[in-house]
């Protein structure tokens, strides 16, 4: 009994689960909020325009409620949990990875999942206290600048380009190939809700993988035209989206989508088993 005992993983500490369920659930908030404004956007909701739909946005709106400081520091004391347990995941390996190819990957996606959502706990923190949220162009314009004036800059952008569209197609197939499912198995929810919440998963990922096509398209064309104000985030893929065909109801849709994704969160923080070393 000692040796098969000594191959089952032990259960991860209580801080480790704690992190990571607080910054899940921090992460569904962004998410469930960012759908909101830009399903508003879509619409034209109280004036609401896609340059309110960002990550920014949604912070300035939590800001302008009762105890808005304090509720937008719980925010990002999330984010900074999420962005913890990221870095645990893809530096200890707490998800047992391993070190071929497949496994550094995905280390390295945790790794980069950590680091921008710690830039994004950072940059909530500065609004807490009164600063940041002001300057002048998206952060994706600011890297295409960069970038552009480095030798082969436009083959640089370019490969920043295919890189973020790889991601889209990841998150599309990730969503219909139900992979994701394996984030909630065995949560005890009687089977009709269940699989509400699990399709609201696929929509969810569906369409995290539009928005991350689009963005990987502006920085195509960034990487073409050479001109980094063709680069863009959220807040750009958004107005994209807007402006296509049937704009309004394409963007309410993928709008919805990222609710669910939000909400499918607040079930994995619920429900996910957390890995440990």
């Amino acid at each position: 009994m000692s040796d098969i005992s000594s191959h089952v993983p032990a259960p991860p500490p209580e801080w480790v689960r704690n992190f990571a369920k607080t910054g899940l659930t921090a992460k569904g908030v962004v998410y469930c909020l960012v759908g909101v404004l830009a399903f508003m956007a879509a619409f034209e909701i109280n004036g609401n325009s896609t340059e309110e739909a960002s990550r920014e946005g949604v912070f300035r709106l939590i800001l302008q409620q009762p105890f808005g400081k304090a509720l937008l520091a719980i925010v990002a004391l999330g984010l900074f949990c999420y962005t913890i347990w990221r870095f645990i995941q893809g530096f200890i390996d707490t998800e047992h990875q391993g070190h071929d190819t497949k496994g550094v990957g995905k280390r390295i996606r945790y790794i980069f999942s950590g680091l921008v959502y710690g830039s994004l706990a950072f940059l909530s923190a500065k609004m807490v206290l009164g600063s940041g949220g002001n300057s002048g162009g998206s952060s994706q314009q600011t890297l295409a600048s960069k970038l552009l004036q480095q030798p082969f800059g436009q083959w640089l952008v370019g490969m920043v380009a295919i890189g973020i569209t790889a991601i889209g197609i990841y998150q599309i197939y990730y969503g219909l190939s139900d992979k994701y499912r394996k984030k909630v198995r065995s949560s005890g929810l009687k089977s009709d809700i269940e699989n509400k919440l699990i399709q609201m998963g696929k929509f969810g990922y569906l369409a995290r993988g539009v928005v991350w096509l689009v963005i990987g398209y502006l920085f195509l064309q960034a990487a073409l035209k050479a001109n980094p104000q063709e680069a863009g985030g959220n807040t750009r893929a958004f107005q994209f989206l807007e402006d296509s065909s049937y704009g309004s109801f394409v963007l309410g849709a993928v709008a919805l989508g990222l609710i669910c994704y939000g909400i499918f969160l607040f079930m994995r923080a619920k429900f996910q088993p957390i890995g440990a070393s």
